[in-house]
């Protein structure tokens, strides 16, 4: 039985991966056989895709089977020199590419790259390449913790132009339980998405951003609840979006409805009910720099939910009565914030959303407020895309028109971004 499919990336808003060329390098781990489902799914986007193998590589992939899948030659270690060429070959690839992705960065490309040797047509083409390069390392646990490793691997985190995505942890193919586990499909696609929608900047390195996602779940009886739609698709793309972009990232969540993959490297904390996610809010705010709040909360439930399964005759006087407002949580989160901690609200409306949105943020007390509509095509719940308006200080509004999420999610990092450094206690005043 094969590998499962890759899931399709956030492509809502016209897909930022259409169009552009992605030189794929796949390098000596045994990682490398996930590579032609990403190389597939990049193509089925609509991107021009190359693919390069190293001499380790060749062993553990097909060449025929990425050609086939890319639509483009595979190139291998015996196409570096050829008489027939007018060009080398390394330099052509290097200029060719707008993005690379270098997966499964092994240890010995890692120290090839990091200390400047060109003795390979891969390692060559990565030394000429000015494009921006993601780099994604698989490798045993105890070599990814070897000293050398850790020595190059830092110094490759210190490069303008490389996004490095850290190995996670779990069964490895050596049968050991650990780090060194190359990102999944689905985050490689993502960081891809962010290295064109974004770049390589780290503007959120050492800040904790805290996301709330997806809906919660309020209990009528054992077998009926009260929720919405929300997949937590913004609130998980917000966070992993943060997570590239250098944030420390808390993600407290109900239940989702997505792609697992984008979860990976998450530091996670699922909740059902409002009353557990207030509890973990909570917890959390106090070491946040930011709180993005776009989970979609109940707004009421029951005060004392039914023990059991209720008769289909029994609901209709069990739902007129018993019920309770739940706690606006956003606003407790302002009203306890501590000093220089900005603030992202979130907020689901219909019919005239940016009159509803001002009075909202009015009385929330937010820095900023995103509004966005849930009667329109390809907007809101469970979409890929989203539009609406950004209300922030000063009276200023911004209408963001319908854009992918992923998108959507980095425009909202970067006003959440100012919305920190104008809070921070250290800001000098205007004017000095």
């Amino acid at each position: 039985m094969g590998p499962d499919p890759v899931p399709a990336s956030d492509g809502g808003g016209g897909d930022p991966l259409a169009g552009r060329r992605v030189l794929v390098l796949i390098s000596g781990s045994i990682a490398a056989v996930k590579l032609p489902l990403v190389v597939s799914a990049l193509v089925q986007r609509g991107a021009r895709v190359r693919c390069v193998l190293s001499p380790s590589a060749e062993r553990l992939v097909s060449a025929v089977a990425l050609a086939s899948l890319s639509r483009e030659p595979c190139r291998v270690e015996a196409d570096q020199w050829s008489h027939q060429a007018p060009r080398p070959l390394h330099i052509e690839l290097a200029e060719w590419a707008e993005v690379v992705l270098l997966a499964p960065l092994s240890a010995t490309t890692l120290a090839r790259w990091v200390h400047g040797l060109a003795d390979t047509l891969l390692a060559s083409t990565l030394i000429a390449c000015e494009a921006p390069v993601l780099a994604a390392p698989a490798m045993n646990s105890a070599m990814w913790a070897a000293p050398a490793v850790r020595r190059n691997w830092k110094e490759l985190q210190r490069w303008e132009r490389v996004l490095p995505l850290e190995p996670g942890s779990g069964l490895l193919a050596c049968d050991r339980v650990g780090d060194g586990r190359m990102a999944a499909p689905g985050v490689l696609l993502l960081a891809l998405e962010s290295l064109l929608l974004a770049g390589w900047g780290r503007d959120w390195q050492g800040r904790r951003l805290l996301v709330s996602a997806g809906p919660t779940r309020e209990p009528l009886d054992r077998a009926r609840c009260l929720t919405n739609p929300s997949t937590g698709r913004m609130g998980v793309l917000l966070a992993q979006a943060a997570r590239l972009r250098g944030a420390a990232v808390d993600l407290v969540h109900g239940p989702l409805a997505l792609d697992p993959d984008w979860l990976e490297g998450l530091q996670r904390w699922p909740v059902m009910t409002a009353a557990e996610m207030e509890a973990a809010l909570q917890r959390l705010q106090g070491g946040a720099d930011a709180i993005a709040m776009a989970a979609a909360v109940a707004d009421h439930r029951r005060s004392a939910p039914e023990p059991g399964k209720l008769a289909k005759h029994d609901l209709e006087a069990s739902l007129s009565s018993g019920w309770e407002p739940v706690p606006d949580l956003l606003a407790e989160l302002v009203r306890r914030r501590p000093p220089g901690q900005a603030i992202l609200g979130f907020a689901a409306q219909s019919g005239a959303v940016l009159e509803a949105a001002r009075a909202k943020f009015a009385r929330k007390g937010c820095d900023l407020l995103f509004a966005n509509p849930i009667d329109r095509d390809g907007a809101g719940f469970a979409a890929a895309s989203n539009e609406g308006w950004l209300l922030g200080p000063g009276a200023r509004e911004r209408r963001l028109a319908s854009t992918g999420k992923l998108a959507l999610a980095h425009r909202l990092l970067s006003a959440l971004a100012e919305a920190v450094a104008f809070r921070s206690p250290d800001r000098e005043p205007a004017g000095r």
